[in-house]
């Protein structure tokens, strides 16, 4: 099993890339608005300017969606450590099963206790508290994204429809150029042999009028040809960044949706471990406490939680998780497709060998 790295360091480290993504990708927005057919500097200059910092801010977005996908695996695999120390409390104590030989009410008493006192009800509420905290994260990172995303988008649909409009300029000159060139040379071939010699001199005066506007008409075509060249060029670095855009938004759903139904186990846990009737004990998870993660709390307060219907959906998340995060595909424990708590299981005193008759 991968053991991932400590949880409150990657956090950390994620809040301040975020922070720098974030402000990379405003610039990136920015230069896309600000995007237009007249630039002071040479095209190439603001290219290979705009391309190193579009590139890296892309390289960096990887990188933060790759940390964030830790944090979430990290997550889990604690949950995990934190079921195999609830299994070593299904058993009962020498002390306790003697305690039974004269009194199973005292027996079932020192094993509540035990179970009570021990700190995994409070790695489980730390847990929450993780994943309360990712969930904000991941959640404010995606609505940024879709922000930016739809920015980009309306400014990339325009600088297009700018170049689709110059793209048929460019056509109508090339149009009116032939059209033009061809009765410069029709001109050209009546000269010296209808008319006299003024009617030449005119004709000629025609022609060089009709060669001068089709020169004038080549040297704008020429213009609108690089421009629209040039836009062709920052359009695909554009495309590049909202497509990356998008793909974030993706990854971000998918993280969000392995994580909270990460969170509906560990509520499952929970409620499967302490009596959620005494007095307090579910008072310790409500939404306003937890407000990232408050949908699931939610569904805990209502008792709507089913580890049966848990099992299948995690399944198909974790496949989610591993088929956008490749990295996590690791061969399964020997005890996948068992709910890490078998919150069905028959109470010990129907099961221990030394209490049947």
């Amino acid at each position: 099993m991968r053991k991932p790295p400590p949880f409150d360091s990657q956090y950390e480290a994620a809040g301040s890339l975020a922070e720098r993504v974030a402000a990379d990708g405003a610039y990136c927005v920015a230069a896309i608005s600000a995007f237009s057919g007249d630039e002071g500097r040479s095209a190439d200059e603001v290219f290979l300017e705009q391309n190193v910092r579009f590139q890296a801010h892309i390289a960096d977005a990887a990188a933060l969606d790759a940390l964030q996908a830790e944090l979430v695996f990290s997550l889990d695999r604690l949950t995990a450590e934190v079921s195999a120390d609830l299994d070593s409390f299904r058993g009962l104590t020498l002390r306790e099963k003697m305690a039974g030989w004269t009194s199973r009410q005292r027996m079932w008493r020192m094993y509540t206790e035990r179970v009570r006192e021990a700190p995994v009800i409070e790695r489980l509420l730390e847990l929450l508290t993780k994943s309360d905290a990712l969930a904000r994260l991941i959640g404010g990172q995606r609505a940024s994204i879709i922000e930016r995303h739809r920015a980009a988008e309306r400014g990339l649909v325009d600088i297009v429809e700018q170049r689709r409009r110059l793209v048929d300029s460019i056509d109508i000159a090339r149009l009116k150029m032939k059209e033009l060139n061809a009765k410069a040379l029709t001109t050209q071939g009546r000269i010296g042999v209808y008319g006299n010699r003024a009617h030449w001199e005119q004709m000629e005066a025609e022609r060089r009028a009709l060669k001068a506007e089709a020169e004038q008409i080549s040297a704008g075509e020429h213009e609108m040809r690089d421009d629209s060249q040039r836009r062709e060029r920052f359009i695909g670095l554009f495309q590049s960044f909202v497509d990356s855009l998008n793909g974030r938004i993706a990854a971000c759903n998918v993280l969000l949706r392995k994580l909270m139904i990460d969170v509906e186990e560990r509520l499952i846990i929970y409620q499967a471990q302490v009596d959620t009737d005494r007095p307090g004990m579910k008072m310790r998870i409500k939404p306003e406490l937890f407000p990232d993660i408050a949908a699931p709390i939610g569904l805990f307060e209502k008792g709507m939680l089913v580890a049966q219907d848990l099992e299948r959906r995690k399944s198909r998340a974790d496949l989610e998780f591993i088929g956008r995060f490749p990295t996590y595909a690791e061969p399964l424990p020997e005890t996948s497709g068992a709910p890490l708590i078998d919150t069905a299981r028959r109470s010990f005193r129907f099961s221990l060998p030394f209490l049947r008759s």
